[in-house]
């Protein structure tokens, strides 16, 4: 149903875990597509004996070469980017094509929730900790507990594990690769459905996944990403996800182009001003 891009850098500990889990926790069988970068600490090794299908760089590439390649892959009309330090939980999936099935529109983005083992300050998911990482992961006592945290859907769905058509993937281009590794990749992609006209993106409070959080990216040379989506598109990151995506609020429904205010104007101005001096 679904054909999931996970792309991995010498991560095989967490990887395993996640593909373990969408093995064990999916209702249903979905093309799991890898995108290994170097593969060295025998990640490569692992695929090959699992029968896993793959793209492969002797680097690493970064997040955005590596879903474009990977996804030339996918036999499915729908596509996931899931991160390798991801843990899925049970009817991940199922609650997200329940989701898919409501909609009058194929353009949307829609988001699982993540569960998190400390406060970022995110509005977005839900905190909970069963772990830091792979060592310590309490797995048993998160699917005992997970299904009592609550979440309401929320907006501003721009985050892994995120599901969009293969069309519109396409359409857009996938990921942009000048913001190689990919810091800001997924608000730019966001950008560009909306301005093919999407309008749905919504977070799903009730399909969850565990997050280790940064274990891959915490590694990376990292990309101005801020910068870059502000000199790409006029505004700001927070601008986009304040007045157009509606990130972290309660989900409400189709979004609209952004009503001028008073704070809006000023917003504008203040990242024009921005811009200037980028």
């Amino acid at each position: 149903m679904f054909s999931i891009l996970i792309p991995t850098w010498n991560n095989l500990s967490y990887l395993k875990l996640c593909v373990e889990s969408i093995n064990q926790h999916s209702y249903l069988p979905h093309q799991i597509l890898l995108h290994i970068n170097d593969g060295s600490d025998g990640t490569l090794d692992w695929a090959k004996q699992n029968g896993l299908e793959y793209t492969h760089s002797t680097t690493n590439i970064g997040i955005c070469k590596a879903v474009n390649q990977a996804s030339k892959l996918a036999k499915s009309d729908y596509l996931v980017f899931m991160n390798d330090d991801m843990y899925v939980l049970p009817k991940w999936d199922t609650i997200l094509l329940s989701e898919i099935a409501k909609l009058n529109t194929d353009c949307f983005m829609l988001s699982s929730t993540m569960i998190e083992p400390r406060d970022t300050g995110n509005k977005c998911v839900l905190v909970g900790d069963y772990g830091n990482g792979e060592k310590d992961f309490q797995k048993e006592k998160l699917l005992k507990e997970f299904k009592e945290l609550k979440k309401a859907d929320w907006s501003g769905s721009t985050w892994p594990p995120s599901v969009v058509k293969t069309q519109w993937w396409n359409k857009v281009g996938g990921y942009s690769v000048e913001f190689s590794p990919g810091m800001s990749s997924d608000d730019d992609f966001a950008m560009k459905m909306w301005n093919e006209g999407c309008r749905i993106y919504k977070g799903i409070g009730e399909s969850r996944v565990y997050h280790f959080i940064s274990k891959s990216t915490g590694r990376v040379d990292k990309n101005d990403g801020r910068k870059q989506f502000l000199q790409k598109w006029k505004m700001k990151q927070s601008t986009f996800h304040q007045f157009y995506t509606k990130r972290g609020k309660v989900y409400k429904g189709e979004l609209r182009e952004p009503a001028w205010s008073l704070n809006f104007g000023i917003k504008l101005i203040a990242d024009k001003m921005a811009l200037l001096f980028s």
